[in-house]
């Protein structure tokens, strides 16, 4: 429906640019990479790179005109351009970029990490002003994780612009269930500017039960659901788990040349504590040691990549560290205490969810008395698991017992897949 009207609008947004790039040097510049970018993205070019939603300027541009726009957004929330310096990928981020082409943004809502992605995980998030824009900014990872129908009362729109791991307990797909929720009880449409997933290639582990949903675990899907953001958005309205199965007014801006098969390299890190590829493919499934006594290589700078702890048995693990507090991890676990433990750094990609690192630590802790807490069973989405690996079930009998589940969710999330 957009194809007959891309060239009348790259024409106005032509001419917008120009008004606009009379304010500063830098504006200028930014507008013109941004104009550029509007040009070269035509849905006609037979290009294989992958073309995120937020790029297809000219598909949700017009949808905002005279409109008073919300935006959830953080670091990653950026329109790419073609351009690389030092082997970088250059951006400009989405609400300087609307902004500048005065889009009447009237605030941002701050996930986990906050807008510029620097708070600790589970820190709170608090409200503020935004230096770079004078924009308010609402927290959606503070009193309230639902934004307000006083914080939505003065949007005519929402935008949410995220990129996700793919992986259930990664919050982002918890804020965007609250935001759904939320504009539809306003009656306010939601539009997603979609990113790829890059664990989207496989979907893995347990089921979450119903009596474990929490925000790091919301809805009954596996560990590794394999689904972009607006593929999850859709399902969140299929399957009908907003409160009193209201519906969402939801857009979908899908990305161009994406398949679930891509590898996709995040040029911006999702999280303080998610650093490269490597710590975003075995996040899955180290992210189960954030529910022991042992540290998932946060308070270093390899997290996600390595684990240990001061009750592994040393004579086993011969890898060792010492986490500090860093950017990301003000308070790490076994803060200044050696830790045993296993270096993962160099791993080969994986396409599976691997629970042997957290079996082999178990079975080597000098206390497994002390080795789960409580917060393993949130993670896990089910007190199973825990079980089994206490009970010494092999991980071939542990996966098995995934296999109906996991086939009852391939068949449940086919329904709303956009991608191949």
């Amino acid at each position: 429906m957009f194809k007959n009207r891309v060239f009348p609008i790259i024409i106005v947004l032509v001419l917008v640019l120009i008004s606009c790039g009379s304010k500063s040097k830098e504006d200028s510049a930014r507008n013109t990479e941004i104009e550029k970018q509007v040009e070269e993205d035509d849905s006609t070019k037979s290009d294989s790179k992958i073309i995120v939603g937020a790029n297809r300027t000219y598909l949700y541009l017009p949808l905002l005109s005279g409109k008073r726009i919300g935006i959830v957004a953080n670091q990653t929330s950026v329109i790419f351009t073609d351009n690389t310096e030092n082997g970088m990928t250059n951006y400009t981020h989405l609400v300087d970029s609307l902004v500048s082409l005065n889009i009447n943004i009237n605030k941002v809502f701050a996930p986990e990490h906050g807008f510029r992605g620097k708070a600790d995980a589970g820190e709170l998030v608090k409200d503020g002003t935004d230096t770079k824009t004078g924009l308010p900014i609402v927290s959606l990872y503070g009193k309230n994780k639902k934004p307000s129908s006083e914080q939505l009362a003065d949007l005519d729109m929402v935008i949410f612009d995220i990129q996700d791991v793919g992986a259930r307990f990664y919050t982002y797909i918890s804020s965007l269930h609250y935001v759904m929720e939320a504009c539809a009880e306003a009656k306010i449409p939601v539009l997603i500017l979609d990113r790829p997933n890059p664990n989207g290639r496989y979907i893995d582990g347990p089921i979450l039960e119903p009596e474990y949903k929490s925000f790091v675990g919301m809805h009954p899907i596996p560990v590794v659901h394999g689904m972009t953001i607006g593929e999850y958005a859709k399902m969140i309205n299929g399957e009908n788990w907003l409160a009193n199965q209201i519906k969402c007014d939801l857009t979908v801006i899908e990305m161009q040349n994406y398949s679930h098969n891509n590898f996709y390299s995040l040029p911006i890190k999702p999280s303080p504590n998610l650093p490269n590829d490597q710590a975003i493919n075995l996040y899955p499934s180290l992210c189960f040691f954030e529910g022991t006594n042992v540290n998932a290589g946060r308070g270093t700078s390899k997290q996600f990549q390595i684990y240990g702890s001061p009750y592994l048995d040393k004579t086993v693990y011969t890898f060792k560290y010492i986490p500090s507090p860093n950017e990301g991890s003000k308070y790490p676990k076994h803060d200044g205490t050696l830790c045993y433990g296993e270096d993962l750094s160099e791993h080969a990609t994986m396409t599976t969810l691997d629970l042997s690192y957290v079996i082999r630590a178990y079975e080597n802790s000098i206390d497994k008395k002390v080795f789960f807490t409580d917060f393993f069973t949130t993670l896990a989405g089910t007190k199973t698991l825990q079980k089994q690996i206490e009970s010494g079930v092999s991980e071939s009998d542990i996966r098995q017992s995934w296999a109906e589940g996991l086939e009852t969710f391939q068949k449940t999330r086919k329904a709303y897949l956009i991608y191949n």
